[in-house]
């Protein structure tokens, strides 16, 4: 496994990983299977790797997905590249997730453990290419964004809109342990499973009430209708997310009230930057970012290879 990380860290320079970062995200992943595993070796040197997965446990519910795998990374040590490794290696994986009965593989975006949600095309120019003539195709362009905290205040346009909402009888605070049943269906019903699966790991890796600090609700009565939080992945702690409002509240200023909420907490951290992996850049989420101040900082192509 050592070897493995070494080798990536020489092949995918401009996204090394740690030990415990690959043990984490593939061998300790409960959809591990040691046969999606692919290693090309020569002269007992490696010289490269592509990991394939499909769901062994479902995501929510009973879906397996059971159409749809994975290629979360491939890589090939540079004095093998433009050798036919990556091409064997890449269709090695391929060939699991089809005798798995997989008809869809999608590369990078397999969660909740993707080391990237897609493909860099900046970073990687010959991986596009790579990818493509192997019948990958784009079917999404997602963004990471970052944000300086240096200076950062809440505008005051945000605090008049939080008294304002306060006045109508919503309600914004941290969580207590009781409301914890109620943030993770809301998180994983209503946004995505492994939202729910992030902010449970979060709480479960350190002192709770920290954790707890570090998410942000809003309620409607009783009622969970919004969150955001910090720290979820991995316990980084400059790593916005997950963050959602209720789909019939969308518009009313509740998500840019957490946001900036959520903003303030980590600056009291003694933050300095905030950032996250994924969003569409036009899409509602990616305006309130750019509105709150978050630049572009890598773009992605979510790239898919269909029978």
């Amino acid at each position: 496994m050592d070897t493995i990380v070494a080798a990536w860290n020489e092949s995918l320079r401009p996204d090394p990983v740690d030990r415990e970062w690959f043990v984490e995200y593939v061998l300790l992943d409960e959809n591990f299977d040691p046969a999606g595993l692919c290693v090309a070796e020569a002269d007992g040197e490696l010289l490269g790797c592509a990991y394939a997965v499909r769901r062994l446990t479902p995501a929510s519910g009973t879906d397996l997905q059971p159409e749809l795998g994975w290629i979360p990374f491939v890589f090939v040590v540079p004095q093998a590249q433009r050798s036919g490794v990556g091409r064997a290696l890449l269709r090695k994986a391929l060939d699991f997730l089809h005798a798995a009965g997989r008809t869809t593989v999608d590369f990078g975006c397999y969660t909740p453990n993707y080391f990237v949600p897609g493909l860099d095309a900046e970073a990687y120019p010959a991986g596009l290419a790579f990818l493509r003539a192997a019948g990958f195709a784009v079917r999404g362009a997602p963004v990471a964004m970052d944000r300086s905290l240096v200076g950062y205040v809440m505008p005051d346009e945000v605090a008049d809109l939080r008294r304002i909402r306060t006045a109508e009888g919503f309600r914004f605070g941290h969580p207590e342990a009781g409301d914890i049943p109620d943030l993770l269906a809301f998180a994983g019903r209503g946004f995505a499973p492994d939202w729910a699966e992030a902010i449970r790991a979060s709480l479960l890796r350190g002192d709770l009430g920290f954790g707890l600090r570090r998410i942000h609700l809003a309620w409607r009565r009783e009622e969970i209708v919004g969150f955001a939080m910090h720290a979820a992945y991995r316990g980084i702690p400059d790593r916005f997310g997950p963050f959602g409002v209720a789909g019939d509240l969308r518009g009313t200023g509740l998500g840019k009230i957490l946001l900036h909420q959520t903003l303030t907490a980590m600056r009291a951290e003694g933050l300095h930057s905030a950032w996250f992996l994924w969003t569409g850049e036009e899409s509602p989420a990616g305006r309130l970012y750019k509105q709150a101040g978050f630049a572009v900082t890598r773009r992605f192509q979510l790239m898919r290879h269909v029978l």
